[in-house]
């Protein structure tokens, strides 16, 4: 009964993200309508993607100074987020411009930062055991539902505002979804408020620090990819195979389908052989993607949408295993609010990688762009390596760093 119990609650949150997710990139997904209905810019599509992700970080500081996450029922906060994040999107269709529809994706980011950690805490109290593998279906639904928009738009020559429409319904639908999961047998009992638990954790903890040091060079490169990896393969396509296949489609099968088994996969590996050695290879995988980006840019259409779907994959696959170790590591008290913090500080560096893309594009072409995505990863590789040596890593994966 325990494990149907546990199965239960994977699938209902795993769902649940999917769910709420597919808002995220909601407004990335019409950017070539919103062009011509709005006469966007670049640097206006830009802003509609950074928006969310100032919004995400202000969320997740909010949730880590008040430990909401840690305090407040889980279900309860990601079913209210979800229907937030819901809202907030269909407002979108009122929009004619920036000037609404910048503070209506800054609020769809703001909701979903109760998503995102309360649902990986929540996962955490009913796998104690094999939580590598379960955060990663988390996370993995998360990708999924991240790469919806495109899936939406890849259907056909439907209006934007059909996008808009279906994923801010999917998003109320989340909140259905998660509302009947209770904490699991994990769970631990509600912490005194304490605003300063996850700053003081990040600044005293060396192994906390250096988990953190690792997500943030797998940040540096996720969002960014994921921001503009359609633009690059319509740009490849453009200089070598003009038009030969949907985008959406093919950006929806690299982000959300590729991405969905490169977590749950990469989350079985490391609870078999350790959350630093399978972090580890993935940021080198999805690193050395960067660097032959140039390469596939003038390829033949097999190797560019192969490319993709590696890539895809591994770009995502150590996430997981970065909030895996934080619900490990930290106090279990306030283990959430810590990775809520983790959170925040992450995005906040996609900010920066967002929206150095179109300055490479600006300088170096497409072909060029994504090359500099390289550096975070490379870096993360480091800190996880590091944090391997250390005798507090033992209390990764049940003992196996």
């Amino acid at each position: 009964m325990a494990n149907h119990e546990r199965r239960r609650a994977l699938v209902l949150v795993a769902l649940a993200a999917v769910l709420a997710n597919a808002s995220w990139f909601s407004a990335t997904a019409i950017v070539p309508a919103l062009e011509d209905d709005w006469h966007l810019t670049s640097t206006g599509a830009a802003w509609l993607v950074i928006v969310v992700q100032v919004g995400f970080v202000i969320g997740s500081v909010g949730g880590a100074v008040l430990n909401l996450p840690d305090r407040l029922q889980a279900r309860w906060l990601i079913a209210g987020s979800a229907v937030v994040a819901g809202v907030s999107n269909v407002g979108l269709l009122m929009a004619h411009g920036l000037a609404l529809a910048l503070p209506i994706r800054f609020l769809v980011g703001v909701a979903l930062a109760g998503v995102y950690a309360p649902a990986v805490r929540l996962v955490a109290t009913h796998f104690e055991r094999g939580r590598g593998v379960a955060t990663g279906v988390v996370v993995g639904a998360l990708t999924l539902g991240s790469g919806t928009p495109h899936l939406v738009r890849g259907l056909g020559h439907i209006p934007w505002q059909s996008t808009i429409g279906v994923t801010s319904g999917l998003a109320v639908l989340g909140a259905v979804s998660v509302w009947t999961v209770r904490p699991g047998p994990v769970a631990v009992p509600t912490p005194p408020l304490d605003v300063g638990a996850a700053a003081r954790a990040l600044a005293r903890e060396q192994p906390l620090r250096l988990a953190t040091m690792g997500y943030l060079g797998h940040m540096w490169e996720l969002y960014a990819l994921w921001s503009w990896l359609s633009a690059f393969f319509v740009a490849a396509q453009v200089h070598s195979n003009p038009g030969s296949l949907e985008t959406g489609t093919v950006t929806f099968l690299a982000i959300g389908v590729a991405g969905l088994l490169g977590a749950v996969v990469a989350g079985r590996l490391a609870d078999r052989l350790g959350r630093t050695a399978i972090t580890s290879a993935a940021m080198l995988l999805s690193a050395a993607c960067c660097l032959v980006s140039p390469l596939i840019y003038g390829a033949a259409l097999p190797i560019l949408v192969a490319t993709m779907l590696v890539w895809g994959a591994a770009v995502i696959a150590d996430s997981a295993q970065f909030s895996a170790a934080v619900t490990e590591l930290a106090e279990p008290r306030y283990a959430g609010s810590v990775l809520a913090l983790q959170l925040a500080l992450g995005f906040t560096l996609t900010i920066v990688s967002i929206r150095l893309v179109p300055v490479a594009v600006d300088v170096a072409g497409w072909r060029y762009a994504l090359l500099p995505l390289a550096i975070g990863p490379l870096l993360g590789t480091v800190a996880m390596l590091r944090l391997r040596r250390l005798p507090a890593a033992l209390a990764l994966a049940d003992g196996r760093r």
